[in-house]
């Protein structure tokens, strides 16, 4: 894992919104249209060309593929990878466990007028009808050419931009169909880990490939808010430490200086009122046995909780990436206001520990963004130039 040897280095969560002309392709597949495979191919290599080359020349240091070849979310995308699921339709009465009406938690409750509404923004986060994900058979890795293909087309990218360091993001197991229907594994723990042994066969090609790989379990947090109440903390730390003990099962064997660790509290621009503290959590976060953690930091919900950091010792070698540009929100941080927060948790981990990143990524999916495409850069933007500011004031020099 790179550290901020003589500046503060900048990345991001890895998805950014998709150029009209690729996601006219994953409309077409979501609407059950017929389309020319190997146009759409080319498509997809020329748009994460560009947009590597677009990261390099805005200045973000690590650089991922937009990921720009996942048909579905962050999450679902896996389910094009995993052999042992079905996707079934929904009977009358039943409830969806894809697309955004499927996130129930206290949240909704608690502001269901403004869901109402949101709603109705969020078609696109599912590119399958209402429905319903069902593991019916033992879990197997299948997707060996849909990730060689985007390890082919992030390295031709950053061989054309000239840039050594890229990322993927992937799916960590905890986060795959959390709210799935079961009908072939005994318990919980026993689905979760077969498919922390499936997933570990992307994570090995990602890293084998000399690029840096990023799990991302945005499920973790969110969990929270569904379950307490009825349940307690405690009920919940159980459910997570189960989870995580079945990533670092999948990341044996792969040296955590090419991993990091991605959470947030979900991508959704809501209230966020019920969201698990990071005091609650940062110890069992900090078990991921990665070289880099990236913590959502930026919006109104949680950027008080850099106070965190006071109390909490990252683990020895490791990086902390934390969200200083939000997603959330269409106003451009001013990059004072990065440099401060960088600056901030600088001096409590040490400057060489920080890694200037964002929240989350900026779409949800293929065709849901969550900011303008001219916004999401002026927050890269915003985000390099805090990062220079930070390292003119922890080192009292300019970044180069």
């Amino acid at each position: 894992m790179a550290h901020s040897v003589d500046r503060i280095l900048t990345t991001h969560v890895g998805s950014l919104v998709r150029p009209p002309e690729l996601a006219e392709f994953y409309r077409r597949m979501q609407d059950g249209e017929t389309y020319d495979e190997s146009a759409y191919a080319e498509c997809l290599r020329a748009s994460v060309a560009q947009v590597v080359r677009k990261q390099a020349q805005t200045g973000i240091d690590i650089v991922s593929d937009g990921e720009y070849g996942k048909t579905q979310t962050w999450s679902r995308y896996v389910m094009d990878r995993l052999n042992g699921f079905e996707f079934r339709l929904l009977r009358p009465g039943e409830k969806p466990s894809a697309g955004a009406a499927s996130l129930t938690g206290r949240d909704r409750e608690t502001f269901p007028e403004f869901y109402a509404e949101w709603d109705k923004t969020q078609q696109g986060v599912s590119l399958r009808a209402p429905g319903r994900w069902v593991c019916t058979a033992p879990i197997s890795y299948k997707g060996q050419a849909l990730v060689g293909r985007d390890i082919d087309n992030l390295k031709q990218g950053l061989r054309k931009a000239n840039i050594d360091s890229g990322f993927l993001p992937v799916v960590a197991p905890g986060s795959v169909v959390p709210e799935r229907k079961e009908e072939h594994y005994a318990d919980d723990e026993a689905y979760t880990f077969a498919v922390a042994e499936a997933l570990r066969s992307e994570y090995r090609a990602i890293v084998d490939a000399g690029l840096t790989l990023q799990v991302d379990d945005a499920h973790l947090p969110f969990a929270f808010e569904r379950m307490v109440p009825p349940g307690t903390l405690a009920d919940y730390r159980k459910w997570a430490e189960m989870r995580l003990t079945a990533l670092n099962h999948a990341l044996e064997g792969i040296p955590e200086e090419r991993t990091r660790y991605h959470i947030c509290w979900g991508s959704w621009s809501g209230p966020h009122s019920a969201d698990v503290p990071l005091r609650n959590i940062v110890d069992l976060v900090m078990q991921v046995r990665v070289g880099g953690y990236l913590i959502e930091g930026a919006n109104a919900r949680h950027e008080h909780e850099w106070r965190v950091w006071e109390k909490v010792k990252l683990p020895e070698g490791s990086v902390l990436i934390p969200g200083v540009v939000s997603h959330h929100t269409n106003v451009v941080e001013h990059p004072e206001l990065v440099a401060e927060r960088l600056v901030r948790l600088a001096r409590l981990v040490g400057r060489e520990n920080v890694i200037g990143g964002t929240d989350c990524g900026f779409a949800q999916g293929p065709l849901v963004r969550r900011v303008h495409p001219t916004v999401m850069w002026a927050k890269l933007d915003a985000l390099v130039e805090g990062a220079r500011i930070a390292t003119q004031e922890l080192w009292g020099r300019k970044s180069t």
